[in-house]
């Protein structure tokens, strides 16, 4: 019992004389002071020993008028409410922070404590009376604590997951490749050469790393352990770094490897180029084994079923004509099943195929197996045309000359010109020609629309047959999108043959998808134009080899404009061919060396041109074609 009240009284002591030493008299207890006596001993408190200086956390108003102080709380995020923005002194020591009146009520209970609150703030303003962004500052800290705990962590949480989803895809691919480079680089370093436990270390680091880094190519593709890894090789690294400080022979090294690089990657970026050409210039090993098995059948055929039917049509200048050169089977089939499915009257259409000696007899038997619906069907052979010689055409004596040979079988071919689109051996074929020798062709015909083979038809082009050309011999679609498609991109200005006679800044147009009126071609005298400027270009010195820039020169002022949702170019080479000039064109064209039916064609494109081949053709399945 004793024991016990030792302890209370020890108790009373510790709890009651801090009481009597800080309110300074014990009656507060039993008889608590008016609230008048209490604004006046808070007035009183004095400064640094200042006794003029009284506290202003209240005003000095009067008993009967004094009110209750309004609770004001500062954002900190704007200063609207202040005149011209600005923040004075007097309002940022204001800081009462009354949320509900149960606050008030226990902020009033407190009167010690509220007046040293009070009095170290307002000694703080005393020390520094200019308004500065700490005072702001300060009430941010003081409002953060108000906010609930539960809507602090939500907030964290949403801005952690905001920072993720900002954080690039492929970030941990990037550190990955970035560690490896440096593990590399400090393998290739002396002092790390001469210490064997470092060297074996990060050795097994970057087998590790590139055994985790793999084909990814975005964070999602990485194995669960590739954090792991990537903290282990750091470890590493660190070590490394301790090893070799010599920052300036880290940088020497660096630009070596810099320098490496970008040697290799320029030697890459040629024999990329190189194998490019080459695969776009050569065909599937199924497209060599369609005209052989083709050749074969045709040659079991009797005589009668050798033909093709309605062939009087074939003169009728009252039908729409196509003309199509080449030496393409299954381009050349995609084209006419193209055109005849969108045509309203596939009675009413003609085509015309000109094909090489080779492929003529092939291309005569796809078309007897597989005719196009109603439409007329002409196969010939251009070996036939007699007319077509080397004394009647200067570029078939051009492309027969020794000179003309060498320049594309010549050793080391690859580096004798940079631009290697110039050497398409495609060019030593008459058939590319052909397009300029039409109204021989065509003794009977006033109008035929050219196709090219690597082209698909979406809409009927019956509409062009009656177009307008107001005189003029081509229409085409013009190409002035892009600067590379004026004519000073395919002709050499700096001769005065052509500089006299062009405008550089002249928009091109596109073959491929071209209406000709053969009856102003005859009265022009076109042919002789083309004849002309190609005896002048023997030397190859007023353009490249090619179609396009003799064309421009031939048609030069005798080219009507096609609106261009009639003809839309790109889709051989370009990835980003706008979508909807795709699905409205009449004609989409993979010009470029990214072909529909090559393993290289850019895969979004080639369903507008695999829907056309029928897969299911006994031919195809027997050369394994699966377009």
């Amino acid at each position: 019992m004793k024991v016990r009240h030792i302890v209370l009284g020890l108790l009373s002591i510790t709890v009651i004389a801090p009481l009597l030493f800080y309110t300074d008299r014990f009656g507060t207890f039993v008889n608590p002071p008016s609230r008048r006596d209490f604004l006046d001993d808070v007035g009183a408190f004095t400064v640094s020993g200042d006794n003029t200086r009284h506290l202003n956390v209240l005003q000095h108003q009067e008993t009967s008028t004094l009110k209750e102080p309004i609770g004001v709380v500062y954002s900190g995020q704007s200063t609207e409410s202040f005149p011209n923005g600005t923040v004075t002194r007097e309002h940022t020591s204001t800081r009462v922070f009354y949320a509900t009146e149960e606050e008030r009520q226990q902020q009033l209970s407190n009167p010690i404590r509220q007046v040293v609150d009070r009095a170290t703030h307002n000694l703080t303003t005393a020390l520094d009376s200019r308004p500065n962004a700490s005072d702001i500052s300060a009430v941010k800290l003081e409002q953060k604590p108000t906010q609930p705990a539960r809507k602090i962590d939500q907030k964290e949480r949403s801005d952690n997951k905001r920072n993720r989803q900002t954080e690039p895809a492929d970030a941990q691919v990037c550190r990955l490749k970035d560690q490896l480079i440096r593990a590399k680089l400090y393998l290739s370093l002396p002092s790390i050469k001469n210490n064997p436990h470092v060297t074996r270390e990060l050795r097994q680091r970057v087998k590790e790393v590139t055994r985790s880094l793999g084909d990814a190519t975005k964070d999602t593709d990485l194995p669960k352990n590739a954090v792991d890894k990537m903290k282990a090789m750091e470890q590493s690294l660190e070590k490394a770094k301790q090893v070799q400080d010599d920052c300036a022979t880290v940088v020497k090294k660096l630009r070596a490897m810099l320098h490496s690089s970008e040697e290799q990657l320029r030697v890459h970026k040629k024999q990329t180029m190189f194998l490019t050409q080459l695969t776009a210039k050569t065909l599937p090993k199924g497209l060599h084994c369609l005209p052989l098995r083709l050749t074969s059948e045709y040659y079991s055929l009797n005589s009668s079923q050798q033909n093709f039917p309605n062939q009087q049509k074939l003169e009728d200048p009252r039908q729409y004509h196509y003309a199509l050169f080449s030496d393409n089977i299954l381009a050349a089939a995609v084209v006419v099943n193209s055109t005849v499915s969108h045509a309203k009257h596939p009675l009413n259409h003609v085509f015309h195929i000109v094909t090489d000696g080779l492929n003529y007899v092939a291309m005569k038997m796809w078309f007897l197996g597989n005719p196009p619906g109603k439409a007329t069907i002409q196969v010939q052979n251009i070996e036939e045309f007699t007319w077509l010689n080397a004394s009647y055409s200067p570029v078939l004596k051009q492309l027969g000359s020794p000179s003309m040979i060498e320049y594309y079988f010549r050793a080391h071919r690859a580096n004798s010109d940079q631009n290697l689109k110039f050497r398409n051996p495609k060019y030593l074929s008459i058939l590319n020609h052909l397009r300029f020798y039409l109204p021989e062709i065509f003794p009977k015909l006033n109008k035929v629309l050219f196709l090219d083979d690597d082209i698909v038809v979406q809409k009927d082009l019956t509409g062009l047959w009656s177009l307008d050309l107001k005189g003029n011999v081509n229409g085409a679609v013009e190409t002035c999108g892009e600067s590379f498609h004026r004519f000073d991109r395919y002709l050499n200005f700096s001769n005065p043959l052509i500089s006299k006679n062009f405008d550089p800044h002249a928009c091109g147009w596109a073959y491929g998808m071209n209406i000709f009126d053969l009856d102003e071609w005859r009265r022009q005298n076109i042919t002789e134009v083309y004849h002309g400027w190609q005896r002048l270009n023997r030397d190859r010195q007023l353009w490249k080899l090619g179609t396009l820039p003799p064309g421009l020169i031939t048609f030069w002022k005798r080219t009507y404009s096609l609106n261009k949702s009639w003809h839309v170019l790109g889709l051989g080479y370009n990835p980003n061919v706008n979508q909807r000039e795709i699905e409205e064109a009449a004609v989409i064209h993979y010009n470029g060396n990214l072909k529909p039916w090559l393993e290289i064609a850019i895969p979004k494109y080639k369903n507008y041109w695999a829907k056309y081949v029928d897969s299911d053709v006994m031919y195809l399945r027997e050369c394994n074609i699966n377009p």
